[in-house]
């Protein structure tokens, strides 16, 4: 997943278009938890597991952001680059997890 199209976004639209994409990750990430209370010991722990990387990379991107917020103009074209990985590694978390959830939740 790219967060930089063809043309090249405006730092506000940027910016938004993250913390968009994080909002929709946290609600996830809550039905998640609510799950994860639900569960058995066994599985909470699994799932707390899960939880605990995601929460991670969200931690790691919202620095990033809040970075990226701070840059002046002329250094927030090349710190969205590094955000954009800091979004790669948190989808990728995000995928492991959902794919865990979904996993466990097929075996119950």
């Amino acid at each position: 997943m790219s967060f930089v199209e063809d043309a090249m976004p405006s730092r506000d639209e940027y910016i938004q278009k993250l913390k968009s994409q994080i909002d929709q990750w946290n609600a996830q990430a809550k039905d998640w938890e609510s799950k994860a209370r639900a569960a058995s010991a066994a599985m909470r722990a699994q799932y707390e597991k899960q939880l605990e990387q995601y929460r991670a990379r969200r931690d790691a991107a919202m620095a990033e952001l809040r970075r990226l917020q701070g840059a002046s103009a002329d250094a927030w074209q090349q710190m969205m680059r590094g955000m954009d990985e800091a979004m790669k590694s948190m989808q990728e978390a995000f995928e492991r997890a959902r794919k865990s959830f979904d996993a466990k939740r097929d075996k119950q």
